[in-house]
């Protein structure tokens, strides 16, 4: 989990240098949470999340506008990359 979440974390921490509707990445071991550039009232978050649903990953908005991610302690490492690929495809998606 340690290992993965260091993957996790690095890159995200890609995206949030790429996109401006991402703020922060947060975590540890696999346990962790992207803040969307919006405020706590807003439904970005959300509608990420549904959008992330629809392209085959499931998330957690939490917080309004921080969205929480938490894999199965079993993923592979391919497994997690593809993860990062549906996360990735999904913001491009998105114009902010």
């Amino acid at each position: 989990a340690e290992r993965l979440g260091v993957i996790f974390r690095t890159e995200m921490q890609k995206m949030v240098d790429e996109f401006a509707l991402l703020k922060l990445v947060r975590g540890k071991g696999l346990l962790n949470a992207v803040v969307i550039n919006d405020t706590e009232e807003s439904d970005t978050a959300w509608n990420i999340c549904v959008r992330l649903a629809e392209n085959g990953l499931l998330a957690k908005p939490t917080h309004g506008n921080i969205i929480r991610f938490a894999p199965p302690l079993v993923i592979t490492e391919a497994q997690l990359l593809e993860c990062v690929s549906i996360i990735k495809h999904t913001i491009q998606s998105f114009k902010k």
